[in-house]
């Protein structure tokens, strides 16, 4: 087993978590997402992303609107819906559960 396939199952695992944490709060355009990722080392491209958004989209957990650009055309911006914001709020609580889970495990077999 390749550990960097591992490494990239997992962070696709959390992936979309990510997402809506990074657009917990603000609307933001997709380059602006992409950024905040790969800052945390969460590093994806734009052919990764968009099937994202889209899917999240379409669950109903974001919106968007478009904005003009003084760099070009019109944006898209992302946000959170009620519905995302409550379903981050789940996914928060489920992290935390994992997080804990695997933290004992681990000190556990650390001894």
């Amino acid at each position: 087993m390749k550990l960097e396939n591992t490494k990239a199952q997992m962070r696709k695992g959390v992936l979309e978590y990510c997402i809506l944490l990074v657009l917990d709060g603000k609307p933001l355009y997709a380059s602006n997402i992409i950024q905040e990722l790969k800052e945390a080392k969460m590093i994806v491209v734009e052919g990764t992303l968009y099937p994202l958004l889209s899917r999240l989209k379409n669950a109903g957990l974001l919106s968007y609107k478009w904005e003009e650009s003084t760099q070009g055309p019109p944006r898209k911006y992302y946000e959170l819906t009620d519905k995302g914001r409550d379903f981050l709020g789940e996914l928060k609580s489920s992290w935390s559960e994992l997080v804990e889970a695997v933290g004992k495990i681990k000190s556990h077999k650390d001894k």
